[in-house]
């Protein structure tokens, strides 16, 4: 590509200034330096104003499926006359892209309140079904993990050698809740719980157990060792001693440092990718599979830097929990030295794990607060277009 001359470089690059100060400021960042930017803030109004322009963005770009399956789809979800706690049977059906469940998994994603990940890499996404009632639980949906998480590493006790070798054991559960009403009766616990099940395992071990490393290149024996996640709204009521009788099933691992790129929505990260482009910097199309959001991040702060800004815009200042489970008695030990065959003694099923949330979560919940009886599946697509709740 032939680099731009300098007038209109020039031009473009003070283009693009005007446009980040604009976007800045309605993120309600009122300063005219927001490069000096320290943090945003972590309450929950911050986070919900954070993501907004990126979750307009994901509702434009799906209005043609609103438009064309939401009447067919509400069949799917539960008003809440139609749920018996004592008889909730949840039943996990794995989701394939190009078929009709796939666009029921997107569609249902839209009730979040902060924008769903795509995913990166591998994937592995579910429709967790009721079967008492045909009625749609919540959806989880595993992918490859970040490759740099010091929490992470630190619990483990890695190095770089020990997490290039054996991250191919962890994923990464980027959707992970309950749709409502089912999320008021706690399912999204839940369902937090059935990611350490052995139908998940199984899955994994089935879709992915002959994979070839994306930095080694070499052939690896990948078993489902561990599962990270983190609260999208700072500390998380969901994943917290999160434990079914003598199990624990995600411990907090502490905080990330608030840095990331999900404040800068599609529409000006790709202006950022064409500007990069035209100055031929190897970022702009520096992509292959498994760089994933690192190579996103990285083509966002070379952009940044390029326009005279420094990168602690990127600094948004919120700080998400991780939580990580283990899903083998001896999985530290494994990721740790790369030796042992995975003790799965403790890895309950679908309907064990159904059972004990039910007793320690749902049916107590149910006498307590009985008001879930009062949502209306109709009530849904006002819940995607105007994001009146969130799911949990």
């Amino acid at each position: 590509m032939l680099k731009m001359n300098e007038d209109d470089l020039e031009s473009l690059e003070e283009s693009l200034r005007e446009e980040i100060l604009s976007h800045f400021q309605n993120l309600g960042i009122t300063s005219s330096n927001p490069e000096k930017l320290e943090t945003f803030g972590n309450d929950k109004n911050t986070i919900r104003s954070l993501h907004r322009i990126q979750r307009e963005e994901r509702i434009k770009s799906s209005i043609d499926l609103i438009n064309r399956r939401s009447e067919q789809f509400l069949q799917y979800f539960a008003s809440g006359n139609e749920i018996v706690p004592e008889t909730i049977t949840p039943k996990l059906e794995r989701v394939y892209a190009g078929k009709w469940q796939s666009e029921l998994f997107r569609f249902a994603s839209l009730t979040w309140s902060v924008p769903v990940s795509r995913g990166y890499g591998r994937r592995l996404r579910f429709l967790v079904w009721d079967k008492s009632n045909g009625k749609l639980i919540g959806l989880i949906a595993l992918g490859d993990p970040v490759f740099n998480l010091n929490v992470r590493d630190n619990h483990i006790g890695w190095n770089l050698a020990d997490r290039t070798s054996r991250l191919v054991n962890i994923m990464d559960a980027y959707v992970l809740g309950a749709l409502p009403p089912y999320n008021s009766l706690l399912s999204g616990k839940m369902i937090a719980c059935l990611v350490r099940s052995k139908e998940i395992y199984n899955e994994f071990k089935e879709t992915y157990g002959d994979t070839i490393g994306i930095i080694s290149g070499e052939k690896k024996r990948a078993r489902l060792l561990a599962v990270t996640t983190s609260s999208s709204m700072g500390r998380s009521s969901v994943y917290n001693r999160l434990k079914l009788n003598d199990i624990h099933y995600f411990q907090s691992l502490g905080y990330t440092q608030g840095w990331g790129h999900f404040h800068i929505p599609d529409y000006l990260f790709l202006e950022l990718r064409e500007y990069l482009r035209k100055i031929d910097h190897k970022f702009s199309d520096y992509y292959r599979y498994g760089q994933g959001s690192n190579w996103r991040l990285n083509c966002s702060k070379a952009a940044i830097n390029s326009l005279g800004f420094k990168v602690n815009l990127l600094r948004h200042g919120i700080k998400r929990e991780v939580f990580f489970t283990y899903l083998a008695k001896n999985s530290n030990s494994i990721l740790l030295t790369g030796k042992g065959k995975p003790e799965l003694t403790t890895l309950l099923n679908v309907n064990q794990i159904s059972n004990q949330s039910k007793e320690r979560w749902i049916i107590p919940r149910s006498k307590r607060r009985p008001e879930y009886q009062n949502w209306n599946k109709s009530d849904l697509l006002n819940l995607i277009i105007f994001n009146n709740s969130s799911t949990s």
